[in-house]
């Protein structure tokens, strides 16, 4: 496999992901929101809930896993090297958060479906989202779907911030992001062939009748999908399937939309001069989020603690009035 000591995010971050996050940054209230993120989340809870709740991979722990993951790590060159939990659920599912302390998840589901080729393509994934300095934008926009949802207008001061608007471009910012890790995955497995049957098994693959599935079928129902644009009606369907139809955001593009752009970009002159060892070298990009280092965490979740008490006694006060 191919490493690419010192590779910058940038040499393969994919352009509608810069320009998904300039937009989302540039909104009215993402200041405000980022500020008010660092204040009020933080990663050690779930750290202590993943060390508590999970198995963390390690040379005696899901050591296939792990070394597949370390040779990932070293392709990438990601440093510092993050933490690895495998979590006990039948989804098909791996996810990487956390800024200071990186992590990646992987569901028992997704181990039980797919080979180790194609686990090397989910690790190389996650890593060149961590690699892209995506997962603090990430949390952000979880946390902000849950305030704007679930507490309606007690969202820690912000209920006129998180907008529709905002959260829209969140969304959108975050189904772009797959599209460089998706690269990343590329350079690291270079081969097109278990990144594009990943996608297939993401979409409907199955343990009992893996063997009935066909690549060739699935990537001829990608081209059948991207004909649906021709049809100004299907772009606004797809477009509402993507932003709420269904009650939710989706925070990933659909597969076989993702075979299209992967597809596209093994066939660049772009990705021809990384193989080549021609790329941007340097660190990842960063998200500007103000961090207050003097306050200690005990002292931030103090106040937090408070300022909740308050915004509840302060509804109360309204509802009684």
């Amino acid at each position: 496999m191919p490493t690419y000591t010192g590779i910058s995010s940038e040499a393969f971050r994919h352009p509608l992901d810069r320009q998904a996050e300039d937009a989302l940054r540039a909104l009215p209230g993402f200041k405000l929101l980022a500020s008010r993120f660092v204040e009020y989340i933080y990663e050690r809870p779930q750290q202590v809930y993943l060390m508590g709740n999970n198995i963390k991979a390690g040379p005696r722990q899901y050591s296939t896993l792990y070394g597949i993951f370390r040779e990932c790590v070293r392709d990438l060159d990601v440093s510092p090297e993050p933490t690895i939990y495998v979590n006990q659920n039948p989804m098909v599912n791996a996810y990487s958060l956390g800024h200071e302390h990186p992590y990646i998840v992987v569901n028992s589901g997704l181990l039980d479906l797919l080979d180790e080729q194609e686990l090397r393509t989910v690790m190389a994934h996650e890593l060149g989202h961590i690699k892209c300095d995506h997962t603090i934008l990430i949390q952000m926009a979880m946390w902000a779907m849950g305030a704007a949802s679930f507490v309606g207008e007690i969202t820690l001061g912000l209920g006129n911030v998180i907008t529709t608007g905002l959260l829209y471009a969140f969304y959108e910012w975050r189904r772009k992001a797959e599209l460089s890790a998706d690269r990343a995955a590329l350079l690291v497995t270079d081969d097109l062939n278990p990144i594009l049957h990943t996608m297939m098994k993401l979409a409907g693959g199955s343990s009992k009748y893996g063997n009935e599935i066909s690549l060739t079928e699935f990537t001829q129902q990608s081209k059948e999908y991207e004909a649906l644009d021709q049809e100004q009606l299907n772009q606004i369907y797809k477009f509402l399937i993507y932003n709420g139809g269904n009650g939710t955001f989706l925070s990933h593009p659909f597969p076989v939309e993702r075979l299209g752009y992967i597809k596209a970009w093994e066939e660049s002159e772009d990705y021809q001069k990384i193989k080549q060892g021609h790329y941007a070298q340097g660190g990842s990009g960063s998200v500007d989020v103000p961090v207050e280092e003097e306050m200690s965490e005990m002292d931030r979740l103090r106040r937090q603690i408070e300022n909740l008490q308050n915004e509840i006694k302060k509804v109360k006060r309204d509802t009684d009035d």
